[in-house]
């Protein structure tokens, strides 16, 4: 059985879609109401419970800004959380897989990201997301960590609904056009771990090779910018987009200013294909 936490955000949605594309699995679909994952004790009593025999964790803090001023609560999700799950799985002999985020690079390297390159995490959430990582490989060296970027889908807070929700009331947008990275499609980020368990499970890869860090978004490469024009053109909405720079948008949290992510590792061990980040847009463009 697959032990999903965080099972309502908009990752954990995802996995729940797409359960019945993955019959030989058994599922436990636990949102935050069910399981408090900073709660040692009602962690451990819910593994003893359920005896799962893999655990994904979409359960994370997520709100980048607000975490500049609620440090403790994200703390509190994305260390303690996170170090929970790993000694669960630690005792209970089975892999944990976590999600965590390019926000740990804040570097100079304009060039793709391997998960080997320095981290350099600025602000509370990039800090704690990085902390996390930290905690569950030094209690569970059976955790597989997936750094993603941009991460976006048709429900949940993201950015393609929110430039949608604008576009209905502003004839233009002003978007940042020097932060660069890669969108990542949820969908697709939660099939490609499925697939991978997949391969564990009919002995094509050892449970021992997803330790460590890996990186997952869709392919290719953009700016902010260049992501709500695609919007706008795929859905043939009139909205101008105006690109300014990030030193006219300040925020409480600092973003990376480049945080392409090299999947060259992920492709390679587990034989994925991954999607360009424009045609995993379309698709989740037909459902609006």
């Amino acid at each position: 059985m697959i032990l999903l936490t965080g099972a309502n955000g908009q990752l954990g949605q995802c996995f729940r879609q797409l359960a019945a594309r993955f019959p030989q699995f058994a599922f436990h679909f636990a949102g935050s109401a069910d399981l408090d994952i900073a709660d040692r004790r009602a962690v451990q009593r819910f593994f003893q419970q359920n005896r799962p025999d893999w655990c994904i964790n979409c359960a994370a803090y997520t709100a980048v800004d607000k975490a500049e001023s609620e440090p403790a609560q994200a703390r509190r999700v994305n260390v303690q959380g996170v170090r929970n799950l790993a000694q669960a799985c630690a005792q209970a002999g089975i892999p944990l897989i976590h999600f965590s985020t390019d926000y740990v690079y804040h570097g100079t390297k304009n060039a793709p990201l391997r998960e080997t390159d320095p981290v350099s995490p600025k602000g509370v959430y990039a800090r704690t997301k990085l902390a996390g990582e930290r905690a569950a490989l030094a209690v569970h060296p059976h955790t597989m960590v997936i750094r993603t970027s941009w991460v976006y889908a048709p429900q949940g807070h993201n950015f393609v609904r929110t430039m949608l929700r604008l576009a209905a009331d502003r004839p233009e947008l002003r978007v940042v056009f020097d932060q660069i990275g890669t969108p990542t499609y949820a969908p697709d980020l939660a099939e490609a771990v499925l697939t991978i368990i997949q391969k564990v499970e009919n002995k094509e890869v050892a449970p021992a090779d997803l330790s460590g860090i890996w990186h997952y978004s869709n392919e290719g490469v953009a700016s902010w910018y260049d992501f709500a024009q695609a919007i706008f053109d795929l859905k043939k909405l009139p909205t101008r987009v105006l690109p300014i720079e990030t030193r006219d948008f300040p925020t409480p949290a600092q973003r990376p200013p480049f945080s392409v992510l090299n999947k060259g590792k992920i492709k390679a061990a587990f034989g994925l294909t991954i999607p360009h980040w424009r045609e995993s847009l379309e698709k989740c463009l037909q459902v609006f």
